[in-house]
């Protein structure tokens, strides 16, 4: 009887102890044994891997960082140019031929003549109605222009993404939507399919709430402007629903400089700009329906409001002061006509709705049906459906719904990072439900993994970085410090997910592959030194 007590306490300690070795013990060693160092996501201070000051170096078989690279010691010199010189910042994309780029340089001047030509028809029928009518007219001399920056912007959009990291052509095109002449505004196109009708019942209302113009420069470049509605101190307020919450013209700004510095590229240059609301608004618009939106306030300020017919007040209206108004221009993609995009719910949307919550919010085993399903169950699609859940973690961006791919790349184009006025909102609450897909998969690229590591190290520090390229915009701060010490700490967050994961399934099972070519020598992005 004692044997047999012993024998099966015995057999009870072997498969507690084999538990323990399989399921923990394993898992730890697989995570400091693969590879050629360490590899703990916890903290900055702990990401030592040899040669790379720290950095954690992927071990890919068609991926190289000179041997004789390391990062430089934090001297007080420009963070945002060391990052971007970095080898992570400078991994080389393969020779793009037709099928990668978006659009060819023949198509896109044939149609930039077509719009040309319609415009000035158009300004010619314009004019001889107003003067039938006694009408003045404030007309802007408009420019044929070849080189313009917003043209080499779209001829540069590539299966990879909407700019390389050294197009000289985004800082151009900052700096023209900043300082250009405006010689047209107008509604959106989505605001002009409401026709001022809008339901008042609707939870989520309609894009006529919101208070955004396309205006076109002088040499038809086209920007959509969201003028300020909150000031840079305000958090959204407590009892505010994600899908009401205001739209923040600064968000866009600060979104495109984190995308920038994410190394996405997949947010639209957006510049912030002082536009006097009566000279380059009112005065240049042919549409009737945006003059009659226009008043004086008692202040004597000039003001506009929405379409909608329930905002239709003067307390829900934007005023200049007297007519000076800052806002975000948002560079315009290339025409639908040319250039098509379709537009596809996000698995991880929300409810929409006072009470209703989606199966994602409750089943924690809901990526397991993504997976299944086209276009998750191969390809990049549901990578790319993280990186852009970790991007609108760190904007605090709750509100997407939807997302955008260019059709001419199928399946494997990158994901458009489209409105980001609800981003930062909040710097005092991270809203960790944002990071579901992340949490719920446990997958990553590696080449973001690397690059927040980077970006979570004293000397590339994401807030630093950040409040750095904020400064080169006109309006700036942009940001308030509060935000962007946010930026840090959810930064920190995501870090701790991708950890929890590896933990729990390994690195291999984690991590994907995805650099597409060996680095080339590191470079100061020549963009950033044109731009100081």
């Amino acid at each position: 009887m004692m044997r047999r007590d012993r024998l099966l306490l015995a057999a009870t300690l072997t498969a507690i102890f084999s538990a323990d070795l399989y399921f923990v013990l394993l898992p730890k060693l697989r995570n400091v044994g693969l590879g050629s160092g360490d590899f703990c996501l916890c903290s900055s201070d702990n990401l030592t891997l040899p040669r790379h000051g720290g950095l954690a170096t992927p071990q890919l078989s068609n991926w190289t960082l000179d041997e004789s690279t390391s990062e430089p010691a934090d001297d007080g010199g420009s963070k945002l140019e060391r990052l971007f010189a970095h080898p992570l910042y400078n991994i080389e994309t393969p020779a793009l031929g037709a099928e990668q780029r978006l659009l060819q340089a023949e198509q896109l001047m044939e149609y930039y003549r077509r719009k040309v030509a319609r415009w000035e028809r158009h300004m010619h029928l314009y004019s001889e109605a107003a003067a039938l009518s006694n009408i003045s007219l404030t007309e802007h001399e408009v420019t044929f222009d070849p080189e313009a920056s917003w043209l080499k912007f779209h001829q540069g959009i590539s299966s990879y993404a909407l700019y390389s990291r050294n197009d000289p052509a985004v800082p151009k095109l900052l700096k023209d939507m900043q300082r250009m002449t405006v010689v047209s505004a107008d509604y959106t196109q989505d605001e002009k399919a409401l026709k001022g009708a809008c339901d008042c019942t609707q939870v989520v209302k309609p894009s006529g709430h919101h208070l955004k113009l396309a205006l076109k420069m002088q040499n038809f470049a086209k920007a959509m402007f969201k003028p300020m509605r909150q000031k840079r101190d305000e958090e959204t307020p407590e009892d505010f629903f994600y899908f009401v919450d205001l739209q923040r013209h600064n968000a866009e700004i600060a979104a495109f400089h984190l995308d920038r510095v994410l190394d996405f590229r997949r947010v639209p240059p957006v510049a912030g700009r002082l536009v006097n609301i009566s000279g380059e608004v009112l005065l240049v618009t042919r549409n009737e329906d945006l003059r009659a939106v226009f008043f004086t306030s008692p202040a004597n300020n000039t003001c506009f409001f929405a379409k909608c017919l329930y905002v239709c007040k003067t307390e829900y209206a934007v005023c200049g002061g007297p007519d000076l108004l800052e806002g975000s221009m948002s560079a315009y993609l290339p025409s639908l006509s040319i250039a098509p995009r379709i537009s596809i719910p996000n698995p991880w949307t929300r409810s929409y709705t006072f009470a209703g919550r989606e199966e994602w919010e409750v089943n924690p085993f809901y990526c397991d049906t993504v997976k299944q399903q086209y276009p998750y169950n191969s390809g990049n699609r549901l990578l790319n459906i993280i990186d852009m859940s970790i991007f609108d973690f760190l904007t605090s961006n709750m509100d997407r719904h939807h997302y955008e791919i260019f059709t001419k790349f199928g399946d494997e184009g990158f994901l458009l990072h489209l409105d980001n006025a609800r981003g930062f909102g909040k710097h005092s609450q991270d809203e960790m439900s944002i990071l579901a897909p992340l949490s719920q998969c446990c997958m990553i690229k590696r080449s973001t993994l690397v690059r927040l590591q980077l970006l979570a190290r004293p000397e590339f520090r994401l807030s630093d970085v950040m409040r750095e390229s904020l400064k080169r915009d006109s309006l700036q701060p942009i940001l308030t410090e509060p935000h962007l010490l946010a930026l840090d700490r959810r930064l920190q967050k995501v870090l701790r997910a991708v950890q929890r994961c590896i933990r729990r399934l390994g690195e291999e099972e984690v991590i994907t592959k995805d650099f597409a070519k060996s680095t080339a020598t590191p470079q100061i992005a020549t963009d950033m030194k044109k731009d100081r």
